[in-house]
C-alpha cells in the first residue's frame, strides 16, 4: 500500500494571531548515569527523572502531549490542563527509554529528528558523551507508535550561521525525507540550539511548517517560535514549580510589549 502523503492537518490548525504561547518542556535524551561529568551539556535525565516529572505534571493537573495536539487543542480553547512535551535530536533511547514511560503515563510527545543524520551519533557535541540517533526504522516505529515526528533539521546546524541554499536545504530538505519515512510532512520544526533570527523564521514558515520550537526567542515569539523551558536532571518538584511560573511571568511581560 503507497505511504499517505498527505500534510497533517492539523499544521492548518495553528492560530495565526500572537497570543501567549503554551507550556512546553524541553528534553533531549533518557538514560542511566551517575557522574554529571558524564553529561557534560545537560541533555539527559535518568528514566527514574522523567517519571517523577510525569508523576509531578499529573499531581498539578497537567498531561504531557504533542506540540501539534497542544497547539490544536488551544486553538478550539480547550489548553487547559495540557504541556508539550519535545524530545530533541532523536536518540534511541527515545524509543527504549522514554516511550515506554510517557505511554504508560497516557503522554504523548514530539520527537524532533535529523533525517541527514539516520542511525549515527551527536558528532556536534565534542564532549561527548557518544549517544546513538535513531535509524530510519526506528522512527517509523515511533510514528508507529503514536508520537509525533517533527524536524530537527538535516545536520544540527546552526541556521543563522547558513547560506540561503543550505537553509532551504535544512528545511525544506529534511521535511521531504521525513515524508519518505513516515507517510506524512511533519507540522512542526526546531532550530537547532535554539538559534534563530527574523530570516530563519520566515524562511521555516514559508517551507510550510504549521510551527516551530526555540528555546527563549524573545520579541520573535510566536507559532513559528515557540518558547520551551529546558528540563534537566537536577529539576525536582521545586524547580519544576518555578519554572512553569517563570513561563507565565514571561508571557505576561510579553503580553504588555504588545
Amino acid at each position: 500500500m503507497p505511504a499517505d502523503t498527505r500534510t497533517a492537518p492539523a499544521a492548518h490548525a495553528v492560530p495565526a494571531r500572537r497570543t501567549a504561547s503554551p507550556w512546553v518542556l524541553m528534553y533531549h535524551s533518557v538514560a542511566e548515569f551517575t557522574d554529571p561529568a558524564e553529561d557534560p551539556y545537560g541533555i539527559t535525565v535518568t528514566p527514574a527523572t522523567l517519571e517523577a516529572q510525569l508523576l509531578w505534571l499529573r499531581s498539578r493537573g497537567l498531561r504531557g502531549v504533542s506540540v501539534g495536539e497542544l497547539l490544536r487543542a488551544c486553538a478550539a480553547g480547550r489548553g487547559d490542563g495540557l504541556v508539550g512535551l519535545t524530545f530533541d535530536d532523536g536518540y534511541t533511547d527515545y524509543l527504549t527509554r522514554a516511550l515506554p514511560l510517557l505511554r504508560r503515563h497516557g503522554c504523548t510527545s514530539t520527537l524532533f529528528v535529523l533525517p541527514g543524520r539516520l542511525g549515527v551519533d551527536n558528532v556536534w557535541d565534542p564532549l561527548g558523551p557518544r549517544k546513538s540517533l535513531l535509524s530510519a526504522e526506528g522512527i517509523r516505529e515511533v510514528a508507529a507508535a503514536g508520537q509525533e515526528i517533527g524536524s530537527h533539521g538535516l545536520l544540527h546546524q546552526d541556521l543563522t550561521a547558513t547560506a540561503d541554499d543550505i537553509l532551504q536545504q535544512e528545511l525544506r530538505g529534511s521535511r521531504e525525507l521525513i515524508r519518505e519515512l513516515t507517510g506524512t510532512l511533519p507540522e512542526g520544526f526546531c532550530y537547532p540550539y535554539g538559534h534563530l533570527d527574523a530570516r530563519v523564521v520566515a524562511a521555516t514558515r514559508a517551507a510550510g511548517y504549521g510551527y516551530a520550537c526555540a528555546i527563549d526567542p524573545g520579541r520573535l515569539a510566536g507559532p513559528h517560535a515557540l518558547p520551551r523551558t529546558h528540563v534537566s536532571q537536577a529539576d525536582g518538584p521545586g524547580r519544576l514549580r518555578i519554572k512553569q511560573l517563570r513561563h507565565r511571568v514571561r508571557e505576561v511581560r510579553r503580553a504588555v510589549r504588545r
